[in-house]
Parts: structure tokens; sequence; C-alpha cells
């Protein structure tokens, strides 16, 4: 008899109640981990506004970097539950071990190419001096461990995939808790400056995936079985992947890009300062948008079980019911951030040096505050479509908003009608608010096809 879990049952029962029990303990990991990108900030603003600039040039280049693993973990997550909504376990064993092994060549290329590009690429961005030293101190002792970042990745997709997100919450939590206590002890205790930051992440890391490993191959404990001495390898799983995986990781890409070139746009309105301001505000932003994207992963494996077993009606309501829960969770963080922009403000610019942007910042967190309520509509539709297997269509959601919208919105108010940093701000509001209109309305078409194509098929 084929053995099953909890997580699996759950993957296959009422939608509404495994995209509440699937996104929680995600939501609780990505809060968990924006807590870390938070206080990893504001341990890094102890060292200057030079400091923080210069972690938020490198932050660019390491998501497109890991945007490859979260390519093939959507893609895999994905595959995963499209198998389980079949009832074809071995299929989806065989994805799981496929992924592993493509993250472990990935990983290597990677490390390769971003060790001799790091210096170009942050000179590109407008690193120089003090800024581009820091920049490099961090970047070099983080790359060389890119395979450890991108196994966890891919890991706790594998978790995901077979509704087991409670051992996905825990491997990045945990990893996020103890880099927020070793953060002081390596950036001042040790006084490694910024290259204790990197110390602490790099460590952090590997505790996560050290338990992913454990759960996999030591303690066997998931629903799927992977055995990485079998190496062959099924292509017709690899190529399932990469349907969804290849856009995914574009997609992830399109986002970093867009993060790139809208620190451009904060460099040539408010030098890079305004990169430091930039930085600090979008971390904040990440409360609302982190736990949106954990809610997101529950939405792909969902949508990905009831696709597999053709059910239109279960596919359709968790979509949509996944979009409300977004919406409120939006709302609140919103009005949270408006309320309290000043206390989370002085958070970032409580050094002698770093008062200099407190003002900006707070303007920046107030109208970036407004970019949560619309985020469901075009994120929950992007992970409704890879869910389904229509990656394209997920990348086409993501540029958009990211490379089209976002970019335009903020070259015309920055180049165009020269309103200076807040261009940057009320750009990226107006190019999101649009895609998510744009999202919703193709979200609506495609299920009603996919509707009508399943009733056909059905005897």
């Amino acid at each position: 008899m084929q053995k099953t879990t909890k997580g699996v049952e759950m993957l296959l029962g009422d939608p509404k109640k495994a995209i509440i029990k699937l996104a929680i303990p995600m939501m609780i990991a990505m809060f968990v981990q924006t807590l870390y990108n938070l206080a990893d900030g504001i341990w890094v603003a102890g060292l200057g506004p030079e400091a923080l600039a210069a972690i938020g040039m490198f932050f660019p280049i390491f998501m497109i970097i890991i945007s490859f693993a979260a390519g093939i973990g959507i893609g895999v997550n994905a595959v995963i539950s499209q198998k389980i909504g079949q009832g074809n376990k071995r299929a989806a064993d065989e994805t799981a071990k496929t992924a592993i092994y493509l993250v472990i060549i990935l990983s290597i290329i990677l490390t390769v190419i971003s060790i001799l590009s790091i210096k170009p690429a942050l000179k590109l961005m407008g690193a120089k001096d003090e800024v581009l030293k820091l920049s490099l101190d961090y970047s070099n002792n983080v790359l060389y461990f890119i395979i450890v970042f991108m196994f966890s990745n891919v890991g706790n997709a594998i978790l995901r995939g077979e509704g087991d997100a409670k051992r996905a919450m825990y491997a990045i939590s945990i990893g996020s808790i103890l880099n927020i206590f070793l953060d002081p002890l390596f950036i001042y205790t040790f006084k490694f400056g910024v290259k204790g930051a990197a110390y602490a992440t790099v460590i952090s890391a590997a505790v996560g995936c050290f338990l992913i490993y454990y759960w996999f191959f030591i303690k066997k404990s998931t629903y799927l079985s992977i055995n990485l001495l079998d190496f062959r390898i099924d292509f017709s799983v690899l190529r399932d992947i990469l349907k969804i995986g290849v856009p995914a990781s574009f997609a992830q890409i399109s986002m970093s890009v867009a993060i790139f070139v809208l620190n451009s746009f904060a460099t040539r309105a408010g030098g890079q300062l305004g990169v430091a301001i930039f930085t600090s505000a979008w971390r904040v932003i990440n409360l609302g948008t982190i736990p949106m994207i954990g809610a997101s992963t529950a939405v792909t494996s969902v949508v990905g079980a009831a696709f597999g077993a053709k059910d239109a009606k279960k596919l359709e309501t968790a979509h949509l019911f996944a979009i409300r829960f977004g919406v409120f969770i939006g709302i609140c963080i919103m009005a949270i951030i408006l309320l309290f922009s000043k206390q989370i403000a002085f958070i970032f610019t409580y050094s002698e040096r770093g008062k200099i942007i407190f003002t900006d910042l707070v303007k920046a967190l107030m109208i970036l505050s407004l970019f949560l309520p619309g985020t469901p509509f075009g994120m929950f539709t992007s992970a409704m479509f890879q869910g389904i297997g229509h990656g394209g269509k997920s990348l086409a959601i993501t540029i958009f908003r990211t490379i089209i919208m976002q970019v335009f919105f903020c070259w015309l108010l920055v180049n165009v009608f020269q309103i200076g940093l807040s261009g940057v701000w009320w750009g990226i509001v107006i190019g999101n608010l649009t895609n998510a209109v744009v999202a919703f309305t193709w979200s609506r078409v495609v299920i009603h096809k996919l509707k009508i194509q399943f009733s056909q098929n059905s005897p």
C-alpha cells in the first residue's frame, strides 16, 4: 500500500483549508526571514549609511543568482503537486531527484561566473570608493557558498510540493533566527564589520540546509523518496520542471533587474543616500510582500494538485480565496506602516550619520505602503499560472509589472516630471496597481477556459 502523509491528504482536500494550512507556516517563515532582513539592516546601519548602501548594492545581484534556484523551486513545487494530484508518486519522486541534480550543477556554474563578474557589476550600479570596498567585502564572503542557498531553496520547494509546509517553515525560521543573533556577534563583538554580516548569513543558511538534508537523506521521513545514487534522469520530468522553472527564474530575475534599475533611479534622484533610503524602505515593505510570497507558494501547490486532478472548481476557489486573504494582509500591514512610519524610520537612522536620511525615509515608507493592497492580484495570479504549468503567462505578468510598468512610471516621474525620489516611490506604486488590474482580468479568462476544457474531457 502506497504511504501517505497529512500534508498530502491536506493538499488533496478542501482548497480553502489547504491554502490556510499551507500558507500560515510559510507566512510565519517569511515573516521571520523578514525580521532577519530588518535586523540585518539595523545592525549594518550602525556602521553608517555607506555600509547600508553597500549591502543594498549587492542585494539585487545576489537575488539574480538566487532567482535560478527560486525558479527551479517553483517548477519542482508545481510539478510535484501536479503528480500528487494525479496519484503518480513515482513521477513525483523523480521530479525531486532531478531538481537536486539540476541545482548542484547550476550552483557550480553560477559560483564561477559571479566571482569573476561581481566587481564590474557593482561598478555598473554606481558603487564607488568606500561603498564599493564594503560591498566587495560582503559579496566575496557570500558568493563561494551559493550552493548552500540554492539547495535550501529547492529543498524547501520539494517539501511544499508534498504539502509539508511546517518543515519548510522550520528550516527557514531556524536559520533566520540564528542569523539575527549571529549578526551583532560577528559585526561588533568580533569587529568584522560588514564581513561579519556575511559570515552570519552563510552560517545560518548552512544550518537550514543541513536540516533539509537530514530529513531527505538521513531520517528519510518525507513523503517523497529521493535516491541520488540512481543517476538516471527522466528527461520528460526535467522538461516539465524547466517549462515552469525557466520562466519563473526569468520572472525572479526581472524583479532583481527592476531593483537594479530602481537603485539607479534612486541614485540619480538622491545620490548614494538615495540607495540607502530605498534599501531601508524596501526592507520594511517586504513585511507585506514576503508573507504574501509565503502564501503564493500555497497557491502553486493547491492549484497544482487541483490541476493534476482536473478539478477546475477547486482551482478557482483556491485562487479567489487566496487573493481575498492576501488583500486583507496587505491592508493591515499598510495601515501599520502608515501609523508608525516615523518610529520605523528611526530604527534605520539611529546613528549620528544616519539621521540625514530620516525625513526622506519617512516619506518613502508612507508612499510605498500603498504598494501592498494591490500586490496579491498579480502575485497570486502568477502563482496560479505556475501551478497549472503556464510558466510563460506567469513570466509575462511579472515582466509587465517590474520591467514595463514600474520602470516606465519611475522614468516618467523622475526624468520627465523631475519630482525627485518621490517619483521612484510613486512609480513603483502606480506600476503595481496597473498590473493588478491586468493580471486579475487575465486570470478570469484562463480559468473560464479550463472549466470548459475539463468539462469536455470528463467521462
